[in-house]
């Protein structure tokens, strides 16, 4: 095994690791007991099984596989193996983003401090401490404000504070979640601290970009059609429908923060809301996006992120030399539905046979219980199509959920309903035109 052609990752999934043997790379897998499947067998060259977000237990495994067999770049897509993988970069000269820049990314607060001594337009922000904080916040930036982890994901645990009467519920939720990774999924992270922030109130977009040595390539903007409760995410269509005076603000905008947050080279994700001060950055990832939002930027621009995240530190992959052009549209829509128990599944393999569909993939089967929404962990499944342009995409994506896949619930009555595509604010073009 060449050590020039092996590539270290923190956590993976199978798409992650089968398009870096495509590649012609050597992988070596950190993967966490709870996350290996037997793709991952199949095709890793070497699988050290572990707690790969507690670096007591990756160190030593490190150092043994750098002595043998050796490897040149190590890398996470993964929101949890993200700081151990900086961490090894500073351990062995690496390159790419290290332990600090990506620690400033993934905790949300060290993030806000961090931006609010360099940024004058950044966002208001605070820790939650005690329920008194609530008030000053309140005090201080106004009504309505969020509250969410500093290090969770999935719009898990975020909160809307809407007026002096909400806050000894969002108090009481904070305090059931703190110390936990919740009752309803299997996460690798326990929630632990929360902070404030001011309410941005505008559409939401994501900024999926690439940075070569400091220069930041904006590869997509997406339009995020988010519920207006609970902040679920509940569809992405690219390109998103801007005006191109505005979506060149949005990039303007980015391009700035990963200046400020440290970011030179990879793949970021960022989340960016345009209010009445223009746009805000919300969070960012160093990682690609999740919700099948890459096979968007892939189908409307040709440029596969995760590909370039593996191949770049090796040089298998080219330059971008600027934001490129969309060549179709491609959108995500969500199944949601009633309270109760899924009964049957319909329809997927129809829908894959479908040239305009780029995937469905359902988190439920049969047996399992169907919750009202409160994060993107009660979303039901989602499907991803191509289009003439973003609304085409969004218009056939609802058609499918629609007409073709079927999810039957009974409810607690014994009544039987159906699941049905997600509909949330800010499904019309922001200002027209598609950036």
């Amino acid at each position: 095994m060449n050590p020039d052609t092996t590539l270290l990752l923190v956590g993976a999934n199978d798409e992650t690791v089968r398009k870096a043997k495509q590649l012609g790379l050597h992988v070596l897998l950190l993967q966490h007991p709870s996350k290996l499947s037997a793709e991952q067998e199949r095709l890793a060259d070497v699988i050290r099984v572990l707690d790969y977000t507690e670096w007591a237990e990756v160190e030593p495994a490190v150092l043994a596989l750098r002595q043998s067999p050796g490897f040149t770049a190590a890398l996470s897509l993964t929101e949890a193996g993200l700081e151990n993988a900086g961490r090894i970069n500073d351990l062995f000269g690496l390159g790419g983003t290290g332990y600090e820049v990506a620690r400033r990314i993934r905790d949300k607060w060290a993030m806000r401090l961090h931006l609010a001594e360099r940024d004058p337009a950044a966002v208001g922000a605070a820790p939650l401490l005690t329920r008194e904080d609530l008030d000053a916040f309140a005090v201080g930036h106004g009504y309505p404000f969020i509250v969410k982890p500093a290090d969770g994901t999935a719009s898990l645990g975020v909160f809307r504070v809407a007026a002096p009467a909400d806050a000894d519920r969002v108090w009481a939720e904070v305090e059931r979640l703190r110390g936990t990774r919740t009752d309803r999924i299997s996460t690798l992270f326990v929630l632990r601290d929360f902070l404030m922030e001011e309410y941005v109130d505008g559409p939401e977009f994501s900024v999926e970009s690439f940075s070569f040595a400091g220069r930041h390539v904006i590869v997509a903007i997406t339009e995020k059609f988010v519920d207006p409760r609970h902040f679920a995410e509940l569809g992405h269509a690219v390109p998103a429908r801007l005006e191109v005076a505005v979506a060149e603000e949005v990039r303007e905008r980015v391009r700035g923060f990963l200046d400020l947050i440290g970011v030179r080279d990879g793949v970021c994700h960022t989340e960016v809301r345009i209010g009445a001060r223009g746009p805000a950055i919300i969070e960012s990832h160093n990682r690609i996006a999740g919700d099948a939002i890459t096979d968007l930027v892939e189908a409307a621009y040709g440029i596969d992120l995760v590909t370039y995240a593996l191949g770049r530190p090796f040089g298998l992959v080219p330059e971008l030399p600027g934001t490129p052009e969309a060549r179709a549209g491609a959108s995500t829509r969500f199944l949601v539905g009633d309270p109760g128990r899924v009964a049957s599944v319909d329809g997927v393999d129809e829908a894959l046979r479908c040239e305009d569909v780029l995937a469905v993939r359902l988190s439920v089967q049969p047996g399992d219980t169907v919750r009202a929404l409160k994060d993107n962990w009660d979303r039901l499944g989602l499907v991803a199509v191509t289009g003439q342009d973003a609304s085409a995409a969004i218009r056939r994506g609802a058609e499918l959920i629609t007409d073709t896949v079927e999810i039957r619930i009974v409810g607690a009555d014994g009544g039987s309903s159906r699941g049905r595509v997600a509909e949330a604010g800010y499904l019309a073009p922001a200002a027209g035109g598609a950036a």
